[in-house]
């Protein structure tokens, strides 16, 4: 496999540093560093995704006419890779890279001609229902009641660990229409306003004390059948669907700029015989074998692109890549604790704020090691947990 630029790819390299360099300001990369989680907060999120959008290119894996780039994988992942380097804000991926694929693909006309331009443009901020208190790796045991009413549904139940509900104002969401029969042959794919009537969002508060995910209830709340993606009871396909963009994407860019700012605070900090860090024997080992992940992984997300170019589905590969992001990026988060030694139990959520002139506690390259810790906790399981990755893996690669 040749990793190789082309003189095309060095090119266009060069062109995204020199727009990042100009649009990138002071408070967006601010916000991007300190964000400690998939998600930066709308306000900084928004603000980026408006300057892309003015670009054309706030959603590169997007068709061309839908308002994609038309980039080839080689320059998406160059995309990824100097964005990741130079800190920007997080996009929400609820919209761009989950709902909108689903509307491609199973959405009416007028769906497609209504929603992608919205989420396109920033105008729709998406969350996501799918986990249920009891259903979260097994979805389609969910429970949450759609009955019909005429051309509406009537919804009763409640999601939960839906992540930025309180920001958002609209929903994809999963719902049973049907209780007889298999579990997955009764759910239904539906899209909602989050001002309906009867709809209540309660935070969250995570581990790292950051209000970033909630549990939302539905108390007779109606949904117009318009509003339904695909046939009714077929949702687990398009849920299905959905789900192999949220398991996968580009883990390297970020897996190589966390490593690196992991080597800087061995470097920076002292082993307990006062010597480097970085030159203690049995930490710069454990160094070595998780930079050893992260090129497995670039390889692997290289062979999928060629996949991708190719026309074709992440399908399983997804879960693999899943499974080894987000376990290579625990392995960063612990390396970084344990590097930080007692200066990473300092809570400073007012020091992480962009813009913020409180002084950090310890040295600065800490602050943001211990929350990316406890949110990252959750990385494999959320988007269905790597046991279930696993055995996906084990069914559709391994033929098990």
């Amino acid at each position: 496999m040749d990793l190789n630029f082309t003189r095309e790819d060095a090119a266009f390299r060069n062109e995204v540093r020199a727009f990042l360099d100009e649009k990138l300001t002071p408070e967006l990369k601010d916000a991007g560093n300190l964000t400690t989680s998939v998600f930066t907060d709308k306000k900084w999120n928004l603000a980026w995704q408006k300057i892309l959008y003015e670009k054309g290119w706030v959603a590169p894996n997007w068709p061309v006419e839908y308002g994609g780039t038309g980039w080839t994988e080689m320059q998406k992942y160059i995309w990824a890779s100097e964005c990741a380097r130079a800190g920007t804000p997080h996009l929400s991926p609820m919209g761009l890279r989950m709902c909108a694929p689903v509307l491609m693909k199973y959405g009416t006309p007028e769906q497609k001609a209504f929603y992608l331009p919205r989420i396109l443009k920033g105008e729709d901020y998406w969350c996501q229902g799918y986990s249920e208190p009891g259903s979260g790796s097994d979805l389609a045991s969910l429970q949450l009641r759609a009955v019909s009413d005429g051309d509406d549904y009537v919804l009763n139940g409640s999601k939960i660990w839906t992540t930025h509900a309180h920001f958002a104002n609209r929903m994809f969401c999963l719902v049973r229409t049907k209780w007889d029969g298999k579990p997955q042959e009764g759910i239904t794919f539906l899209l909602l306003e989050m001002n309906t009537p009867g709809i209540k969002v309660e935070p969250i508060i995570t581990l790292a004390g950051e209000h970033e995910v909630n549990q939302v209830f539905f108390d007779e709340v109606r949904v117009p059948k318009a509003n339904r993606v695909g046939p009714e009871h077929e949702g687990w396909t398009v849920a299905k669907y959905l789900l192999e963009f949220e398991r996968g994407g580009a883990y390297a860019a970020g897996l190589a700029v966390g490593l690196e700012k992991l080597r800087a605070i061995a470097m920076a900090e002292r082993a307990g015989d006062g010597t480097r860090l970085i030159d203690e024997p049995a930490f710069r080992r454990k160094l070595d074998e998780t930079e050893i992940a992260v090129k497995a992984m670039e390889i692997t997300e290289h062979r999928v692109m060629a996949e991708l170019a190719g026309g074709k589905n992440p399908g399983p590969a997804s879960s693999m890549l899943k499974t080894r992001g987000t376990e290579t990026t625990q392995a960063i988060d612990e390396l970084a604790v344990e590097a930080l030694a007692y200066y990473a139990n300092a809570e400073q959520r007012a020091a992480r704020e962009p813009g913020s002139n409180i002084a950090p506690i310890g040295p600065v390259h800490g602050l943001t090691v211990m929350p990316r810790y406890l949110n990252n906790r959750a990385a494999s399981i959320y988007g269905g947990s790597n046991e279930i990755q696993r055995g996906i893996m084990a069914k559709l690669v391994l033929g098990l």
